[in-house]
């Protein structure tokens, strides 16, 4: 696995082509695009890395996988009544069907349906509470007290973010909201913005790719049927409108964010983070698309078959 990970670093340094970082949160038009990480998590605890996969980043919508958890260990199956469970076929920011579904996202990995999903974690709590509730949860599965938001980009989120506020108050129009907006979105803002590098990610991943249980704690996070349904809309609606070219390409439940990561599931086997901030025009990470490319040719570990 060593050599599979070191090739496949290798590989990435040297291609011309990276993709172009996101602009329009100006915390993550700074980012060097010329760094690449990968870092795999077996589900018998060990760790293999390569690359700079001790640089941290913005881990960005990878969050709403964990948000998710968290909703649906507080509210279950209720969950589904604030979103659905169907791709998008749009960018991730659209209003579009918003207004023809009456404000109900269509699934908890879109803005709108992380924003929803964040007004359904905060139950009436102040949102210092609900993001340190958000942070301890990541920190233990991480096993990695360090996690931490940043603040700056953060920071950069709130004075940039006018289209997820426009997606907030649409879906408050329609009565779907309990908490304060503000609220709401400076939650949704900060978790978006936690930072942590690959072998934090990969780690905390390793739920989904051990039937719910975290293998270095022996605890159980969630139910193996819960996993694998978290693991299902990863593979359906992780990668927005590029979900499909995702599955066709790699095979395995991925969710990843425009900071550059890609959290990616082999179930039975491996959590898998990559990161390389130049982005493809849809959204994604260019070069952590192609890393997971290649390590499913390389390991088979494709949820279709070898």
């Amino acid at each position: 696995m060593q050599k599979i990970v070191d090739d496949i670093a290798a590989q990435m340094a040297s291609k011309i082509e990276k993709g172009t970082v996101a602009s329009y949160i100006p915390q993550l038009a700074c980012v060097n695009p010329d760094q690449f990480s990968i870092s795999v998590a077996l589900a018998d605890g060990s760790l293999f890395n390569a690359g700079c996969a001790q640089t941290l980043f913005s881990i960005q919508s990878i969050s709403k996988v964990f948000t998710l958890t968290l909703a649906l260990g507080k509210l279950g199956e209720r969950v589904w009544n604030r979103v659905g469970r169907e791709p998008s076929g749009d960018p991730f920011n659209s209003i579009v069907q918003l207004e023809h579904e009456q404000g109900k996202p269509r699934n908890p990995f879109v803005n709108a349906g992380a924003i929803a999903i964040a007004d359904a974690i905060i139950q009436g709590h102040q949102p210092k509470e609900t993001l340190a509730e958000i942070l301890q949860f990541m920190r233990f599965l991480a096993d990695d007290e360090s996690i931490a938001i940043n603040e700056k980009v953060a920071h950069s989120e709130e004075l940039t973010g006018e289209r997820n506020a426009s997606l907030a108050h649409f879906m408050a129009s329609f009565g779907h909201f309990q908490n304060p907006v503000d609220a709401v979105l400076g939650t949704y803002f900060h978790h978006c913005s936690i930072a942590m590098n690959t072998v934090q990610l990969a780690t905390a991943g390793l739920f989904l790719a051990n039937s719910g249980v975290n293998p270095a704690t022996g605890y159980r996070v969630v139910s193996s049927k819960r996993a694998r349904r978290i693991n299902s809309l990863m593979l359906m609606c992780g990668h927005y409108d590029g979900s499909g070219e995702f599955a066709y390409r790699v095979g395995l439940p991925g969710k990843s964010g425009v900071g550059g990561g890609i959290l990616a599931i082999a179930p039975g086997n491996a959590s898998i983070a990559v990161w390389s901030p130049g982005l493809d025009t849809i959204g994604n990470s260019k070069l952590g698309t192609e890393a997971l490319e290649l390590l499913t040719q390389k390991t088979g570990w494709s949820v279709f078959g070898k």
